[in-house]
């Protein structure tokens, strides 16, 4: 009787112990998922240099406002990027890298587990967005509203010539800049130099993206820009987008919406990427046509974001 009874509680501790781990693998599956390792180290840059264009602007210092549209923005980015896997998934079957990527086409979560997911993720981006309020809600709520026409069917912008780039730069860039600007400030200024320039790299990051995925968006079916206008014009207009961003970008250094330091912090940043050899884009593929320059730009992007954080919060003080 003893020993039976000692076998059940260890059927039961074994049934306990298999519930666990299959729980912890969805977890992780899950968090797979938001992929967040892709877009974490732009959006946040993006969304602080927002906040803080604005509070500079007006010589303040950021609360939790700033913090609340930062989570909320790359809780919107997981659900941009959770909901395309969803349902890239029968497309994304059809390669084997992109299968073992994709945790639906590989099975370690199902379509209805996905988007769940991806629901419980939108809903707390836009809780957070509304705790902010005010224009930061608007541009939080456009920002998820392409989210989801970005892949959802039928919308799918993403499968769209011109759309899918329009969508992609405005989603992944440029609202997210606009949403930090907008907790605290709604006079535009010169904050639309920084936006243009952040849309048109995220534009040139889609080109790149595009011909990197050409073959497979092709056997898919799928009628993006990239398919529509063939290699080549895609690449020129992605040089063309790279060269408009960094104009862009250095009218709005002229116009002095920076802090002059912040030249300092990234070209210090910039010479130290530059004695390590970069091979790898932003996805973990081998890097072409110049995109071995993602990661250590978005490296020094980060590092110059915090100091300037620092700084505004009073932890760094510059002479």
């Amino acid at each position: 009787m003893v020993v039976a009874d000692y076998g059940a509680v260890l059927r039961v501790t074994d049934a306990s112990q298999t519930a666990r781990r299959a729980s912890g693998a969805k977890l992780a599956a899950g968090l797979r998922l938001s992929r967040w390792r892709e877009h974490a180290p732009f959006t946040i840059p993006l969304t602080l240099v927002g906040g803080l264009l604005a509070t500079e602007s007006l010589g303040a210092a950021v609360d939790w406002r700033l913090f609340a549209v930062l989570a909320a923005n790359v809780l919107a980015m997981c659900f941009a990027f959770m909901l395309n896997d969803v349902e890239d998934a029968p497309d994304d079957a059809l390669d084997a890298a992109k299968r073992a990527h994709n945790v639906i086409s590989a099975g370690l979560l199902s379509r209805r587990e996905g988007l769940g997911i991806c629901a419980a993720t939108f809903a707390l981006s836009l809780l957070l967005f509304v705790w902010a309020g005010g224009w930061a809600l608007a541009l939080g709520g456009m920002t998820l509203a392409l989210c989801y026409l970005y892949s959802a069917r039928p919308f799918r912008l993403k499968a769209r010539p011109l759309s899918d780039v329009l969508s992609h730069a405005l989603m992944l860039s440029g609202l997210l800049v606009a949403a930090g600007y907008a907790t605290y400030s709604s006079d535009a200024g010169g904050i639309w130099l920084v936006v243009t320039a952040a849309s048109l790299f995220s534009a040139y990051g889609q080109f790149y993206n595009q011909l990197e995925d050409y073959d497979v968006d092709k056997s898919a079916g799928l009628r993006n820009t990239v398919v529509l206008l063939g290699k080549r014009r895609t690449a020129w207009l992605g040089n063309l987008s790279l060269v408009g961003a960094l104009v862009g970008g250095v009218a709005a250094i002229g116009q002095g919406l920076f802090p002059a330091w912040l030249g300092v912090v990234g070209g210090i940043g910039i010479l130290t990427c530059a004695v390590f050899p970069w091979e790898l884009d932003m996805r973990g593929n081998r890097a072409t046509g110049g995109a071995n320059a993602q990661r250590p730009g978005l490296l020094v992007a980060n590092l110059t974001a915090m100091m300037w954080l620092a700084s505004n919060l009073g932890l760094l003080t510059i002479a």
